[in-house]
């Protein structure tokens, strides 16, 4: 998925649309509940070599929170590594152009339910 499909998707599935909150990093944005304001999700740019990937490419990285007890089945999966901005233990990293739609879909849905 591409980072427009995600927004798409997170606008049509939860009616999060992303929001923009560092000047500094224009392009980060985050989505969240819109009645408890907490955070399900956060799409950061970056060097693939500051994720521990080859090549210093840019892409986008979402963190989602999963838990600990769910991590592990993901994180064998293509395009999905330890969060890079949260807490690693209840947080995973997903690159939408890299990980299978189903896995992005489902791992958004998981963090929509785990922050609700």
């Amino acid at each position: 998925m591409t980072i427009e499909e995600v927004k798409d998707y997170v606008r049509d599935r939860f009616g999060a649309e992303a929001e923009y909150l560092w000047a500094r990093f224009p392009e980060a944005f985050i989505f969240r509940h819109d009645n408890n304001r907490k955070w399900f999700a956060v799409a950061i740019d970056t060097k693939r070599k500051n994720l521990g990937l080859t090549g210093d490419e840019i892409v986008f990285v979402l963190d989602v929170k999963i838990g600990p007890l769910l991590s592990g089945s993901y994180l064998g999966k293509p395009g999905v590594i330890p969060a890079w901005h949260m807490n690693k233990t209840h947080w995973l990293g997903v690159l939408p152009d890299c990980a299978d739609e189903e896995t992005v879909k489902e791992l958004l849905e998981i963090s929509w339910e785990l922050t609700r």
